[in-house]
């Protein structure tokens, strides 16, 4: 004998319910969304600032190994005989770091971000500081700096301010000066985060994340 089916009773959703989903859905949405874009563009800053880090990195090394120019240290007749071209070379280093094809990052400072300044100065020895005022200002301009030595390419870089003259950088064993290449940096936000802070944004003008990085090294020793 076969039992009889007992028809199963299906379980309609309420409008209500479905109207709870929706609201749930609209709530969770923009937030996973602002999570995602903060991942991305942090990610991208994070990226930026290690670029900024080899930069220097390679200027103070750069800076380091040439020291005054070579020759006997001095800014007297027959002394320190290329003095005039070291920080072109530091310059050189931290350029190839900034436009290599294959790190990207946006140097030009008129799109609202890139690179606001470079520094190549005297470093405090103890702390590494720039707090001796003595410093060579770099600022960006396309194809408007001078011509790198060994080269006919032209920097993008051109000197503002002039501190601390190479021919005086001393490399003497005993107590050799300290090199220090900062670079200051402002991150434009590359997805729509930066609208989200600009709304909230007092000024309501389009936000910056400022990254700043310096590397300091002693001058390769050459004499006593």
């Amino acid at each position: 004998m076969i039992a009889p089916r007992v028809p199963r009773r299906t379980r309609r959703t309420s409008p209500r319910q479905r109207g709870q989903g929706l609201v749930e859905f609209a709530l969770i949405v923009p937030v996973f969304l602002l999570i995602l874009l903060s991942m991305l563009d942090f990610g991208y800053a994070f990226y930026t600032n290690l670029t900024i880090e080899y930069a220097t990195r390679e200027g103070a090394r750069v800076g380091a190994a040439v020291a005054n120019g070579g020759g006997v240290p001095g800014c007297g007749p027959g002394q320190s005989p290329h003095a005039a071209d070291v920080d072109l070379y530091v310059m050189a280093a931290v350029e190839r770091v900034l436009d290599s094809a294959g790190i990207r990052i946006d140097v030009d400072p008129n799109a609202g971000g890139g690179v606001q300044s470079v520094r190549v100065y005297k470093a405090d020895p103890t702390t590494g500081a720039d707090s001796l005022g003595l410093a060579n200002v770099w600022h960006y301009s396309v194809g408007g700096g001078p011509t790198i030595p060994d080269t006919t390419a032209r920097l993008d870089f051109v000197e503002t301010s002039h501190g601390w003259d190479p021919c005086s950088r001393q490399n003497r064993i005993a107590a050799p000066d300290s090199i220090g290449v900062a670079i200051s940096y402002d991150y434009s936000y590359i997805t729509p985060l930066a609208s989200v802070f600009r709304l909230i944004s007092p000024s309501g003008g389009v936000p910056t994340l400022k990254l700043n990085d310096r590397t300091v090294m002693h001058l390769n020793p050459t004499g006593e």
